[in-house]
């Protein structure tokens, strides 16, 4: 069957815009049907009703309502970060103008691997990590790269501590008889371990450090563990500190981890991928004190920044640092173009294809500038503050500990539960809540062992939300529990 007539149009070149003008309407109007469709935070139904129609939808014949059924489909059924009630992860509602400024660069397709591919995206990126890494407090010497987010910044960030320590291990792999260890705190991103695993020094070189009770790092555990790490005859290559956990938002001692890092001569890496948003915010900026001592540092603006998915940074605290990832590739960035000033990016990451994620940050900054992206971060923490005050007033609810940034802990308590039926009752409650489509809310479990450790979470990313919205998740969650509660399950 022939494709529809001008369904192969392109959106770049001249009669692009116009190519696309029509199918954006289709597109918008959809999305409003979708939205309509659902009805709230997340479909309801089990996932095998939704897979079910999905197979349908991608079964049926080509045709012209392709795109806007399909696209139907997807806003129906999915989980809307926008909606109130939609609040269990780091997945932010983005900006309005932040989608339209991405809408032009997948209309463009530049790519971030050679200058003739993306003349003015590869200026731009230039110029606003060096903004971004002045916001962190990096000198001038800082060098950086858009990436996919966290975890490939975390996988770049111990790449490079582990090149500086084992010098040749990029080319050679690890020396015989190396015994590295990255040290980072018990709650820190699992993408830490992957990372290890990834650069072949195994999961268990990570060793994790103790955390108290909001989940940040013991300084003075940290402090033990490198010395008891030394005596053991292996090297300490890194020391990785969370600004933001995924938890709690906890922020580990920065200056503290700086100090010691230093005085065993290991890299400083520090995953502020949530965190990192508090630079926005005159009030939160000072939880991140200590940041800018980092050698380098993963920031995430797909979390507190509001933008499309990916929108992840890289920043290391001086270029020379990135030696082992420069590349020479002679159809990409051969040595007398750059010498003849046509610069190249392709060195600073671990792709070649690469989408300007630049582009979509730096329209937003423009049109709200960094105290309007502020006032964001301090509305969310606002949220976060009164939904904490409206848990611990609850008799039936339980909070883990106060929010330092968006994110609040918390678990359904009715009195005289038992540790076991608790976490069963939160986990059995937080299913209730997505079959039936009425919020999404997060679920977690405290480090340790037993019983007793499942606790909900609400991550509030929506600047808009009411307080009236989320008396009425709390309320739901509340209902879900006692519908638990009352089941054979928990009878």
């Amino acid at each position: 069957m022939r494709p529809p007539a001008g369904s192969d149009a392109l959106s770049g070149g001249r009669a692009g815009p116009a190519a696309l003008r029509p199918l954006l309407d289709e597109v918008l109007a959809a999305l409003a049907a979708g939205a309509e469709d659902r009805g709230g935070p997340v479909p309801a139904g089990r996932p095998e009703e939704i897979a079910g129609l999905v197979r349908a939808a991608l079964a049926a014949p080509p045709g012209p309502d392709a795109l806007a059924r399909l696209t139907r489909l997807l806003a129906a059924y999915a989980a809307d970060p926008a909606d109130p009630a939609c609040a269990a992860h780091l997945h932010c509602p983005p900006l309005a103008v932040a989608a339209a400024a991405d809408l032009a660069v997948s209309a463009l397709n530049p790519s971030q691997d050679s200058w003739d591919q993306a003349p003015a995206a590869t200026a731009l990126e230039t110029a606003l990590l060096a903004e971004l890494a002045a916001l962190a407090g990096l000198p001038a010497t800082a060098a950086g790269v858009l990436t996919s987010g966290g975890s490939e910044s975390n996988l770049m960030g111990l790449m490079l501590a582990r090149d500086r320590a084992l010098p040749g291990a990029e080319l050679h792999g690890l020396p015989a008889g190396a015994r590295p260890r990255i040290l980072a705190s018990a709650s820190a991103h699992f993408s830490v371990q992957r990372a290890a695993a990834v650069l072949g020094l195994g999961e268990r070189a990570v060793r994790p450090v103790p955390v108290d009770r909001t989940l940040r790092m013991d300084g003075r555990a940290l402090a033990d563990a490198l010395a008891d790490t030394v005596r053991r005859g292996e090297t300490p290559i890194a020391v990785v500190a969370t600004a933001g956990t995924t938890d709690t938002g906890a922020v580990d001692p920065l200056h503290r981890a700086a100090d010691l890092a230093a005085r065993y001569g290991a890299w400083l890496h520090v995953d502020a991928a949530y965190g990192g948003g508090a630079l926005l915010s005159g009030r939160l900026a000072p939880l991140l004190d200590g940041i800018g001592r980092a050698d380098s540092l993963s920031l995430d603006w797909h979390k507190l920044g509001w933008q499309p998915a990916a929108a992840g940074v890289f920043l290391v605290r001086s270029a020379e640092t990135y030696a082992p990832l420069a590349r020479r590739a002679v159809y990409l960035n051969p040595a007398d173009d750059e010498e003849a000033g046509y610069p190249s990016l392709l060195g600073l990451s671990l792709r070649t294809t690469r989408r300007p994620d630049t582009f979509k940050l730096a329209v937003t900054l423009a049109v709200l500038g960094r105290d309007g992206l502020g006032a964001l971060v301090d509305a969310c923490h606002r949220l976060a503050r009164y939904t904490a005050e409206a848990v611990a007033a609850e008799p039936e609810l339980e909070l883990h500990c106060p929010p330092v940034l968006t994110t609040v802990v918390f678990r359904y308590r009715p009195r005289s539960a038992a540790p076991a039926r608790l976490d069963r009752l939160n986990a059995e409650l937080r299913r209730d809540l997505l079959r039936t489509g009425r919020a999404v809310v997060g679920r977690t479990e405290l480090p340790g062992d037993g019983d007793g450790r499942v606790r909900l979470k609400l991550t509030l990313l929506n600047p808009h939300t009411a307080p009236a919205d989320l008396d009425a998740v709390l309320a739901a969650v509340l209902a879900a529990g006692r519908r638990a509660e009352e089941s054979h399950n928990f009878g």
